[in-house]
């Protein structure tokens, strides 16, 4: 009961406060995947995200697919491997730049016409292939596809918007980003090798030129979680900001590309090459599957997630002087698990870094310090290769985990 002005109002009790069965107040929901599903909860998380990982895979795919298709037509791994080495350089170069105007713009004006440039490079390739039309033609061609959009980073960029008052979300937001790079660049070139081996050359290279396409207009089509352009005068340089950081990750691009490099030598020597491809997965597998447990679980600092890798990088080296297969499958697959937490963790010191509004950018630059260290992880690899044999090569992944650790600690005492 009450009394308003001069009025007697009767008022209905409080209604009870809703329990469980068992008479308790209701819970958040706890376990391994709550932490995820709370994530895609998120309005348009869903979609956005559909489009990302559909434009994604053909990342995996593409170097993959030109190689068989030329190397298939042409008969010259030489060729093959020159043209697509030509694309890695030109990504080195455009990519930033492609970053820089999706920052200023926005990602649906630039993203969509930068992949029908790429788009068009690739078909271009598969008809200056199929013609016998002159080498250069097919170093053009492939060259063009450096347009192609960091899909990952204009996704971690919108995760970065939506949870940008929630700190744990955004842990969570970037582990699944790094699982899912792992699981496209782990299904990419199986799926690209079953088209060109089985269906034709040219089905690896076009089937992710359809993907890329698809996906990118599925993902920049959800307008209401995409952050904001920033067309007024931008502060800061995103170059200068992650300076310190970009040796670590040229240095754990060597790790990737020397491991890859060494674990097919390896294999080969011991007359095993058809096992390449399923004991490499292992390792993106490991990845994977850290990445995602990573997203539940308290962050750590960058220097312990370092030290992890740099240990677990010592087991495929141990394993391999066995000579056995078991071991050094057991060993990739500890490897790959310890590389995603130190990924996660660089990548969110990227975006703690990255002057504001220049988000694409500064996640681009640090893609494009893997690429980089991947090509040279590759190339000195298969230097080690050639002149010492498969099993010291896996010296070089350890070696360069070491140093990602040394670049890191000297950035600490620097500060």
């Amino acid at each position: 009961m009450a009394v308003t002005g001069n009025t007697l109002v009767l008022a209905a009790p409080p209604a009870p406060a809703r329990t469980s069965p068992a008479g308790r107040e209701p819970r958040t929901p706890r376990g391994p995947l709550a932490a995820y599903r709370r994530l895609f909860a998120l309005p348009g998380a869903r979609a956005f995200t559909a489009g990302n990982l559909i434009a994604r895979l053909p990342m995996g795919m593409l170097g993959v697919s030109a190689v068989m298709m030329i190397a298939g037509q042409r008969g010259s791994y030489a060729l093959a491997g020159a043209v697509t080495a030509t694309g890695m350089a030109a990504t080195a170069l455009v990519a930033p730049w492609t970053a820089r105007l999706i920052d200023r713009h926005g990602q649906a004006r630039i993203a969509v016409p930068a992949t029908l440039i790429a788009v068009l490079g690739s078909l271009s390739l598969i008809v200056c292939v199929r013609t016998g039309a002159p080498a250069w033609t097919l170093f053009a061609s492939y060259a063009a596809t450096a347009t192609t959009p960091n899909i990952g980073g204009m996704s971690r960029a919108r995760w970065t918007h939506l949870l940008r008052d929630s700190p744990g979300a955004h842990h969570t937001a970037m582990s699944f980003e790094q699982a899912a790079d792992e699981l496209c660049y782990m299904l990419g070139p199986v799926l690209a090798a079953f088209l060109c081996s089985v269906v034709l050359p040219e089905a690896g290279t076009l089937t992710a030129a359809v993907l890329l396409l698809t996906g990118m207009l599925v993902f920049t089509s959800c307008r209401s979680t995409q952050h904001p352009p920033t067309a007024g005068p931008r502060r800061g340089s995103p170059l200068r900001a992650l300076s310190p950081l970009l040796p670590l990750f040229l240095a754990t691009g060597v790790v990737f590309g020397s491991m890859e490099i060494a674990s097919i030598a390896h294999l080969g020597a011991l007359g095993l090459g058809a096992a390449s491809g399923p004991v490499l997965a292992l390792q993106a597998a490991g990845s994977c599957a850290a990445g995602l447990l990573y997203g539940t679980l308290r962050p750590r600092g960058l220097r312990t997630c370092l030290v992890a890798m740099a240990a677990a990088m010592t087991l495929p080296w141990l394993a391999a002087s066995t000579g056995s297969l078991l071991p050094l499958a057991c060993a990739l697959l500890l490897a790959g698990m310890a590389t995603a937490p130190a990924m996660v963790t660089a990548m969110s010191r990227v975006h703690a870094l990255t002057p504001e509004g220049r988000l694409n950018e500064g996640m681009t630059l640090a893609v494009t310090a893997i690429l980089a260290g991947i090509a040279l992880g590759a190339a000195a690899a298969g230097t080690l290769v050639d002149h010492l044999g498969p099993t010291p090569a896996y010296a070089l992944p350890a070696a360069a985990a070491l140093l990602a650790l040394a670049t890191v600690q000297a950035v600490t005492r620097t500060r």
